[in-house]
């Protein structure tokens, strides 16, 4: 049987190259990448999308984007990564506003963040255009505070904020830095201030994303370090609040003490949103996304048994439930318990290559 992603990946190439007038050309190249995994077609292949983007309308674009989504979802993005450079593989810097706010949108749950993020875009596109009419424009900070447990989507959403940002002309740069604790704090007095400064340089023009924030004060104030820090990162807030924006992320409770750590760092922050828990069938949407992503299939017997577990999960969850980071634990391990079946079976079929089922599913409580 052909392989629905290879089938799919065909169909979206022949119509790019037909919109395109590439006289076969992307038709060719996709054929060898679909029969064999050819990595020079491959590259050509991505080569071209890129070429096509800068003077594509939007029906092209549309359709560049089929394209690049079927060849993701054929290959897999890891095995993508490895034929590719990851520069080649993403054209996130040339996604325009309604695009990422489409991608915001594809995000599973997070209604109440989809909503105030909107909010926020929207707000900050009209002051954009008040001020660029001569109107008063309120001088406020672009800085954010994500509150929630972990894996909510707060990185992710971060990281779309930040290109979001930079299509509405509020950054220069839109890029993404991450840091921690130890990425700002050095081992010796007068130390921190300098790293804290070298790290505000590279994040100038993009967003600075700090996670876990509150282990910059994390020792109840009497850290000289952490407090050396939060003076640094104060200042720099606000002395480059027109090129950089500051996201700081972590537990609700924690990140309410950090705040009240400077009585000048609340007032530099001018939204604070709120990252809920998932429920168990959000849970069970990333978990089938993620199996799709990487060519698994979970068989509908083995699907009711993960939405019991995930319900259980939800139900007996504690202060630090893991969200999407217990599904990645889960999806691996239900990976790895496939391939301990797999491998006992001489010859697989290829849609035993991809199908978990029930049995692996059981196998969980033996990992």
């Amino acid at each position: 049987m052909e392989d629905v992603y290879a089938k799919d990946f065909l169909e979206n190439a022949s119509k790019l190259d037909a919109l395109s007038h590439r006289a076969g050309e992307l038709t060719k190249m996709a054929s060898a990448i679909a029969s064999s995994q050819d990595q020079a077609a491959t590259v050509a292949f991505c080569t071209c999308l890129s070429e096509l983007w800068p003077q594509a309308d939007d029906k092209l674009k549309r359709s560049i984007r089929a394209a690049r989504q079927s060849l993701l979802l054929f290959y897999g993005r890891s095995k993508l990564r490895e034929i590719l450079a990851p520069e080649r593989i993403s054209t996130k810097d040339e996604q325009s506003l309604p695009e990422l706010l489409e991608e915001l949108n594809a995000l599973v749950g997070l209604e109440k963040v989809k909503m105030q993020v909107r909010d926020l875009m929207a707000y900050q596109k009209v002051k954009k255009l008040r001020k660029e009419n001569g109107l008063f424009s309120e001088n406020s900070t672009m800085h954010l505070a994500f509150m929630g447990n972990p894996g909510t989507g707060k990185t992710t959403v971060a990281r779309i904020v930040g290109r979001m940002y930079k299509q509405l002309g509020l950054l220069s740069k839109g890029h993404f830095l991450e840091v921690s604790r130890t990425d700002l704090i050095a081992g010796y007095q007068g130390q921190t201030a300098l790293k804290v400064k070298s790290v505000i340089e590279k994040a100038k023009g993009g967003v600075l994303f700090i996670d876990e924030a509150y282990s910059i004060t994390e020792n109840d104030h009497t850290d000289s370090y952490g407090r050396e820090c939060l003076t640094e990162l104060t200042k720099a807030l606000e002395d480059y609040r027109d090129d950089l924006v500051v996201i700081v992320a972590g537990y609700t409770e924690p990140m309410q003490t950090f705040f009240a750590s400077n009585p000048g760092l609340k007032s530099r922050f001018n939204t604070f949103i709120e990252f809920d828990d998932y429920g168990a069938p959000e849970l069970q949407q990333i978990l089938l996304q993620l199996c799709k992503r990487n060519q698994y299939r979970l068989a509908d017997d083995a699907a009711s048994k993960m939405a019991d577990i995930l319900t259980e999960k939800v139900a007996s969850k504690g202060n630090q439930f893991a969200n999407g980071r217990l599904v990645r634990n889960i999806f691996e391990d239900l990976v790895m318990a496939h391939a301990r079946r797999v491998v006992q079976i001489e010859a697989p079929s290829k849609e035993e290559l991809q199908e978990i089922i029930p049995a692996d599913v059981d196998a969980l409580g033996e990992l």
